[in-house]
């Protein structure tokens, strides 16, 4: 049975904290066109201009580069992601900062959420650099370049999940749960659910949000279950079970198609990138005259940005099933529907949950059923 969720007053204060989220899901990837074909058109031949000027010595990066020009490329990239972070740091600050406070929904300072914005600004350098000789750089020195690289991302693909977890304490800190009756009845369920896991960990990020939140993290001997505070505040034992266990709907789930079907997707997106390059190279855009030339990485950037937007209707929609799916893996782990009745009601009106969002909004991308169909699904539920 599908009790009420929010009250009229809390329905009204869940509906006016997504409205900006739903006006800027319906302009954003035209926002977002628009504004790299303006780069394109605008920012690219000076901004590559100003940076060839850059010379900087490294026998082995020159090595790397195939020539002097890596610094210029590398110069190149990190001008033009500072560029676009600037464009967009309004947006970022609104809806991360000033809006989630607006809702209670943040309890970053201005100086926590500097940080940590700061540390995925540094990532995204970290991962520009390496795209930068790793695409363009190889691109220099062999012809079939793309499908290397989509050999190693595949490899990359197949075992990334193993360092989630080391890649989570990036922003908070996490501490093993405590001795008692969670951990053993965690323990106990694990057990019966057949998923061996290294420890269960207690994230702190109560700094930066009230949100609940439970995710498994990495794979094999690297695996965790990790609990935020906010979810061991608000929930009880039986609903923190019932949590767990629709994570562990997800570590059941085979992982080949959904791994073989990425892999698959890299290799046709870096052969069309290949095609890109030497289109770009023929047509002369930017003064461009090779195929490799890191004045094409705005439009590759660009046509990445289409094709996800383009996929990502699909990919959401097997993400639901997934989500689904969860649900019932749980429910039949714990036959419990009642705690998970109510740990659902209590992470909707904490996290703010919309039980009926537009059909556009989860159309475009909604990965998740929303909080009124799983709500409807559990109580339809038979042992």
């Amino acid at each position: 049975m599908t009790e009420a969720i929010f009250t009229a007053e809390q329905l009204a204060e869940i509906r006016a904290y997504h409205q900006p989220h739903y006006v800027w899901g319906a302009l954003g990837e035209v926002v977002n066109l628009a504004v790299g074909l303006v780069m394109l058109r605008f920012v690219v031949r000076p901004l590559y201009a100003r940076c060839e000027r850059v010379k900087l010595p490294s026998r082995v990066l020159t090595r790397m580069w195939s020539g002097e020009g890596w610094a210029a490329a590398l110069a190149f990239s990190c001008a033009y992601f500072a560029i676009t972070t600037l464009l967009y740091l309004p947006l970022d600050v609104y809806f991360d900062y000033l809006h989630e406070h607006a809702y209670g929904l943040s309890k970053h300072t201005p100086a926590s959420f500097a940080l940590d914005y700061g540390k995925g600004v540094l990532i995204s350098i970290a991962a520009l650099g390496a795209l930068t000789f790793g695409l363009f750089g190889l691109a220099r020195r062999v012809r079939h370049w793309w499908a290397l690289l989509g050999a190693a991302g595949a490899v990359v693909l197949l075992f990334s999940s193993a360092l989630d977890p080391y890649r989570a304490r990036i922003y908070f800190g996490q501490q093993p749960l405590q001795p008692g009756e969670l951990r053993e009845r965690i323990t106990a369920l694990m057990r019966q659910a057949n998923i061996d896991f290294r420890d269960v960990l207690v994230e702190d990020n109560s700094r930066a949000t009230v949100r609940l939140q439970a995710y498994f993290a990495g794979r094999g001997p690297t695996r965790t279950i990790v609990l935020n505070k906010s979810l061991l505040e608000n929930l009880s034992t039986d609903e923190i079970l019932a949590a767990v266990a629709h994570e562990a709907g997800h570590v059941s789930e085979s992982r080949w198609p959904a791994t073989f079907a990425s892999a698959a997707a890299l290799f046709a997106f870096l052969f069309a990138v290949d095609w890109l390059l030497r289109w770009v190279a023929r047509r002369g855009f930017w003064g461009v005259t090779e195929p490799a030339d890191i004045r094409a990485l705005p439009l590759v950037l660009l046509v990445f940005g289409l094709c996800t937007a383009v996929a990502k209707p699909v990919s959401a929609a097997f993400s639901r099933e997934r989500e689904r799916q969860a649900d019932q893996y749980g429910l039949t782990l714990t036959q419990h529907p009642d705690a998970f009745t109510s740990m659902l009601v209590k992470a909707a009106r904490v996290n703010k949950m919309d039980p009926e969002p537009p059909w556009w909004v989860t159309l475009k991308g909604r990965t998740h059923p929303s909080i009124r169909e799983r709500l409807d699904a559990v109580a339809a539920w038979r042992p």
